[in-house]
């Protein structure tokens, strides 16, 4: 199996369970390949930021399926307070 290279943001790396789910994903591989690092970096944040297991794994599933209906950036969140 080869290991797919998936570019992290600007302050955030890649966390291994959203690198997993990018990469299955070939249609949103493609727009995380398109997108600024600013913009790879606020989808991490989003995702990293939540406080519980439960609400990591929606955020993923949620990011996911916004990525494949075209969505650039997180909606409804105050963006990455770490840039």
């Amino acid at each position: 199996m080869i290991k797919k290279k998936i570019a992290g943001g600007t302050v955030h790396r890649m966390p291994a369970d959203f690198h997993k789910a990018i990469a299955a994903d070939p249609k949103v591989m493609d727009m995380w390949t398109d997108i600024t690092p600013l913009a790879r970096n606020e989808w991490i944040c989003w995702v990293i930021s939540a406080k519980k297991d439960e609400t990591r794994a929606r955020r993923i599933t949620v990011g996911l399926d916004k990525m494949r209906k075209g969505m650039r950036r997180p909606c409804c969140w105050a963006g990455c307070p770490h840039r």
